[in-house]
């Protein structure tokens, strides 16, 4: 009996539906055509103008800034937040601390944008890079945290208590026994809240302030006043770099995990 081909044909079309685009992307990165769709030959002066655009630079340094903040307090705050909840989740306060934990994943991003920029306005706030901050924080802190409560689901607290049996205070159980224990959670919560806070474009939006421009507000303004050609490369090093960094991070596990 012949082997049916349209499970290979599907295959192939959602294939080039999700990579063509970027292929395309990447090769118009080289084309020196500004306004053309012909290919006129291969060319790196769209890098060279990106390498000298200060305004591009000045707003990846902004996102990484606030990125890396953001990362920083969002998993100390989600682990606190997802020990407490997986501690101590039949009380009341906790059900409504859950509540709160919860209740930015499904609001939409418009309406957290608006109700933030209200805030901000009330209580006299300025916007700027602080206020994008606060604002990443408040929706990043709820990803860490049910990266972690999924962490802690299968969490055997014995280990805990037969540390202090042996002598350990609480301080260095919870370092030399807990920490290393979540850490697959924490640090995919991490990357997790590093990824949105350098994607999010809604919410900053409404919050950011003069001079306080990120990478996704900037290519949006590149788009709105016509510069397809520079975003195009800008794409092709983001991409370049997410790329690298994915085979560093299988490579380091496969290291690990041959060492084991």
């Amino acid at each position: 009996m012949r082997r049916s081909r349209f499970p290979i044909a599907v295959t192939g079309l959602v294939l080039a539906f999700l990579y063509l685009p970027i292929l395309i992307l990447v090769a118009n990165s080289f084309n020196p055509a500004r306004y053309s769709s012909r290919w006129e030959g291969f060319s790196l002066v769209w890098y060279a103008k990106l390498f000298r655009s200060p305004e591009i630079w000045q707003a990846v340094r902004n996102t990484l800034l606030i990125a890396v903040s953001v990362t920083a307090v969002s998993v100390v705050l989600g682990t606190l937040a997802a020990y407490a909840l997986h501690r101590w989740s039949s009380s009341r306060l906790q059900r409504l601390h859950f509540t709160l934990i919860y209740q930015p994943l499904v609001v939409p991003e418009i309406l957290m944008g608006i109700s933030l920029l209200m805030a901000f306005v009330a209580v006299g706030v300025p916007l700027g890079l602080f206020t994008i901050f606060l604002a990443h924080v408040t929706f990043c802190v709820s990803f860490v945290a049910m990266t972690v409560l999924g962490r802690l689901q299968d969490f055997d607290f014995s280990v805990i208590e037969a540390a202090r049996d042996l002598g350990a205070s609480p301080w260095q159980s919870t370092r030399r026994v807990l920490i290393p224990m979540l850490m697959p959670g924490i640090v995919a919560g991490g990357l997790l809240a590093f990824t949105l806070s350098v994607d999010d474009f809604v919410i900053t939006f409404f919050v950011a302030g003069p001079g306080s421009t990120t990478l996704p507000l900037r290519i949006y303004s590149m788009i709105k006043y016509g510069a397809p050609p520079l975003i195009n490369a800008l794409s092709t090093l983001l991409l370049a770099v997410t790329l690298s960094a994915v085979l560093l991070s299988q490579h380091l596990a496969d290291r690990r995990s041959g060492a084991g």
